[in-house]
């Protein structure tokens, strides 16, 4: 949010006529609320005074409790809602799409939230959310319940819920990358190294991927980043991207654009044009999601492709970016311990086996990767989990999107020619680090 805007008519209050006095007593009180929202002018109400959700309150719950979110395209919202109103007996669950997109979603909760809203009693928030929301005193702490429910879930699941030392919503289901492999064209990929150097070997062995300017080039960025030892900030919160990893990383990609590991197309591509590309069967290797296993499956490429987790960058260690949902309590639910319940059910392993099953989601609980039915379904749970394991949460800040807009906007830069490694580099610590200096 843009707080660097012209002189507004607030300036010239003092002159009001009687006629524009409420109006500009209105506009005074918008621009507060403005403020307050972006983190500037008076202080939120913060995390330090939220309420904390109680986690033995679920077994006594009754009544409703309504969830809301994105546009549930494949079910698994209403799904989960349905069977637990009919598991539990006492509580019943609805789920209501405020939203048909992530962004749409977003912003249809944050109205809510900032209006104190009594609609939901659930959110269902995107992993990279965390930090906004919790900085604004907008959720229930659920560190007692996240650690009540700890053993059941997968620890790098449970990193994406966090924010100062406190875990303000429970993980659902996740999502890590995977590599998918034409096993006649191209070895499976042991190193970032080797994938490139198979990919530059002949013509179509090519790798595609997301390198359009928007947040998937932030996470395709990050996995080599991580995988490299590299990091955007410490554990204290510091600006660490102006690093050699850095620099080894944008070359790295950059001169797999001229050599040909990847093909230049790659600039323009999201999820669905990666996938489209590589299923025309003109290519060796492929980053995306544990979706596309599915929709690969129903082309002539069934049977003739490998699945592996995301490579190491040499000498280091494999290492993803973690993707996923949570479920936040509103801080302003009158039902949290309807709230309460619905997570325990959510997040038990046996609800866990149907998130894979039935809905071709990456489950939160690692024992379900090992259980025969959800195997028979997802073949590639064990290269799943793998990447699940070691994956690690993108930067955890309130203004991760301007973080994550710093990282995009200067690695599409510099593999698109516009930008040197060490300008772009520079360029994006400094952003990051004005973002940062604006909460």
């Amino acid at each position: 949010m843009d707080l660097n805007r012209p002189a507004s008519p607030l300036q010239s209050q003092n002159q009001a006529t009687p006629r524009n006095r409420k109006a500009l007593a209105s506009a005074a009180i918008a621009a507060a609320l403005l403020l307050s929202a972006c983190g500037g002018g008076a202080a939120p109400q913060g995390a330090e005074q939220a309420a904390a959700a109680d986690p033995a309150s679920g077994a006594n719950a009754s009544g409703a409790v309504n969830i809301c979110g994105v546009k549930d395209a494949s079910g698994i919202y209403k799904g989960t809602a349905e069977a637990f109103t009919k598991a539990n007996g006492k509580v019943t669950a609805k789920y209501t799409e405020i939203g048909a997109t992530t962004d749409e979603a977003r912003t249809q909760i944050v109205q809510r939230l900032e209006g104190k809203s009594t609609e939901c009693d659930l959110f269902l928030t995107d992993v990279i959310w965390t930090s906004e929301f919790a900085s604004q005193g907008w959720l229930l702490d659920q560190t007692k319940l996240v650690e009540a429910n700890k053993g059941r879930l997968i620890p790098s699941t449970v990193e994406t819920t966090k924010y100062q030392d406190k875990y303000w919503a429970s993980p659902f289901f996740t999502n890590a990358g995977l590599i998918y492999y034409q096993k006649d064209k191209v070895a499976k990929p042991e190193s970032w190294q080797q994938l490139y150097a198979e990919a530059a070997k002949v013509p179509g062995n090519g790798y595609v991927y997301q390198g359009k300017q928007y947040e998937g080039l932030t996470v395709n960025f990050l996995e080599m980043l991580y995988s490299a030892g590299g990091e955007v900030l410490n554990d204290q919160g510091d600006v660490t991207i102006d690093s050699k990893e850095t620099r080894d990383v944008l070359n790295f990609m950059s001169d797999g654009l001229k050599n040909g590991s990847a093909d230049r197309a790659v600039l323009t591509y999201n999820e669905d044009p990666a996938r489209l590309a590589y299923e025309s069967g003109d290519f060796g290797y492929q980053r995306n999601w544990p979706h596309v296993y599915r929709l690969l499956n129903a082309t002539p490429l069934a049977s003739t492709f490998g699945v592996a987790p995301l490579p190491a960058w040499e000498g280091g260690e494999a290492s993803g970016v973690l993707g996923g949902w949570n479920l936040a309590i509103s801080a302003h639910s009158t039902n949290q311990a309807g709230a309460v319940a619905f997570i325990d059910f959510a997040t038990t392993p046996d609800w866990q086996k149907h998130v894979a099953m039935d809905y071709s989601q990456a489950p939160v609980n690692e024992a379900a990767y090992s259980d025969a039915a959800v195997l028979q379904k997802m073949p590639f749970a064990t290269e799943l989990l793998a990447s699940v394991k070691g994956a690690k949460p993108r930067p955890i800040s309130p203004v991760y999107p301007q973080i994550s807009q710093a990282i995009y906007k200067n690695v599409y830069a510099v593999l698109s020619g516009t930008a040197s490694t060490e300008e772009a580099v520079q360029k994006m610590a400094d952003e990051i680090t004005t973002a940062k200096a604006s909460f």
